[in-house]
């Protein structure tokens, strides 16, 4: 299964490219802007809402809070306005990105949950949750916040739909920083724990889609999206799993190589190995000793079990690492399905990255000039917002973006067959390619006919 990658428009770049495409579909953003904003109270907030999720769209160059205004309205004093709604006013994100991923959702089925880390390189030490940590893909200490996001992939884009700051102790320790950085008493996941947090992003979207018109035969329930988590040097991985166990959701997370397994070969699913049998190991040692048993054998996998967390899960890896994201382990309650249901989960995850990228060229992830709480959830909600209407929208903004294989949730013992999705592929087989014979060339001798000139 063939990784999928977004490039971006060609109209990004030059100044005022976009409008004309953008303006031919105003009635479809504004019945956008109509659902997913509807929830803020007051019309002054939902016009704002709509002034700063276009400007982020047909706005080139840096998305200054002054750009954007200059690009959406001629008022001296839009500027001063769009900047007291990201920053000031007292509007609740939570209802808009509730309603954000049921727009998704009913565009577009969602094939999957992905859980990543954002990291966004920050200045000074006053915007909030900012602190120093190492970063993997710069390979250095970088003063930075880290956001943690959910994303619904779906056979046309990976949208973003919600998301959590991570807030170091430092910030929620002392009560005089909480107040100048206006971080709620009550915050969901306020603490140092990315496995909450993740959690939290879990239960919000399970809420948001039960919630949603189609009832429980919509993407809740039965069709509930698996969840494909990767954070990798900033989570408990265990944590995570024994959270996402308890909730009975179906799960791929990336788990590291030192994470403590209990190989069970022999042992059938269900039932319990015997304490004098079951001596834990790496998960790195376990598909090592596996890929040097079948060393042709192109994914590896296992039946092991995790200290303190009931049930058997598959530990699997992609050996050697052929594409990008597959040289990862990972694990999974998928083990009654083929492993390669739960590696093709698995290859969806890199498409967050995709996203991301195209957020922080073209979409202002990083142009957020606040420094409050709440100014840095509105700003990740519209940039959220207008990416979601540019992938998913008519004004097809995203056009050249090539759509990711549409991947099949596995079905639950006793559910009944569903229909084909729209645009499905089907998955490939994760095996090698057969090599192609080479055609043997005709050997002439003294019997085979030469080709002359002209006489």
């Amino acid at each position: 299964m063939t990784m999928s990658t977004y490039r971006a428009p060609r109209q990004y770049g030059r100044p005022g490219a976009a409008t004309g495409t953008f303006e031919a579909a105003a009635g479809a953003f504004d019945a956008f802007v109509t659902e997913v904003f509807g929830p803020l109270p007051r019309a002054d907030q939902r016009k704002w809402a709509r002034a700063y999720t276009q400007g982020l769209l047909i706005t080139p160059g840096r998305k200054t809070v002054r750009a954007l205004a200059a690009a959406v309205s001629e008022s001296s004093t839009a500027s001063q306005a769009l900047h007291q709604f990201v920053n000031a006013s007292p509007w609740d994100w939570e209802p808009v990105r509730a309603g954000l991923a049921r727009w998704v959702a009913r565009r577009s089925r969602p094939h999957a949950l992905l859980i990543t880390s954002a990291v966004l390189p920050k200045r000074g030490d006053r915007s909030c949750g900012v602190h120093r940590r190492f970063d993997p893909q710069a390979g250095r200490t970088v003063n930075c916040q880290i956001g943690i996001g959910a994303f619904l992939a779906t056979s046309e884009a990976t949208v973003p739909v919600d998301w959590r700051l991570l807030l170091p102790g430092e910030w929620t320790a002392d009560p005089r920083v909480r107040s100048r950085a206006r971080i709620p008493g009550t915050t969901p996941g306020a603490q140092d724990s990315p496995c909450d947090q993740a959690l939290s992003l879990v239960d919000a979207l399970d809420r948001a889609l039960t919630d949603s018109p189609d009832g429980p035969h919509g993407p809740h329930g039965p069709d509930a999206p698996p969840v494909v988590a990767d954070l990798t040097g900033i989570a408990d991985p265990a944590r995570l799993i024994g959270g996402l166990t308890a909730r009975q959701r179906q799960f791929v997370v990336a788990v590291p190589g030192d994470l403590p397994v209990l190989p069970d070969p022999a042992v059938s699913v269900g039932s319990v190995p015997h304490p004098r049998t079951a001596i834990a190991v790496s998960a790195r040692h376990l598909i090592a000793r596996r890929h040097a048993r079948q060393p042709h054998t192109p994914v590896i996998t296992g039946t092991v079990r995790l200290p303190g967390i009931p049930g058997a899960f598959r530990l699997l890896a992609q050996w050697p690492s052929a594409e990008p994201g597959s040289g990862r382990i990972w694990l999974t309650d998928l083990v009654d399905s083929p492993p390669r249901e739960a590696l093709a989960l698995a290859r969806l995850h890199p498409t967050t990255a995709d996203t991301l990228k195209l957020l922080e060229d073209h979409l202002g992830l990083r142009a957020f000039e606040g420094r409050s709480y709440p100014g840095w959830h509105h700003h990740m909600t519209l940039v959220s917002a207008a990416f979601a209407y540019g992938a998913l929208g008519p004004a097809a903004l995203f056009g050249s973006a090539r759509a990711s294989r549409a991947v099949r949730a596995p079905r639950a013992p006793g559910q009944a067959a569903r229909p084909p999705l729209r645009g499905a592929r089907p998955v490939p087989h994760p095996g090698p390619r057969p090599v192609p014979r080479p055609v043997p060339r005709p050997v002439r001798n003294a019997l085979t006919p030469t080709r002359t000139g002209r006489s």
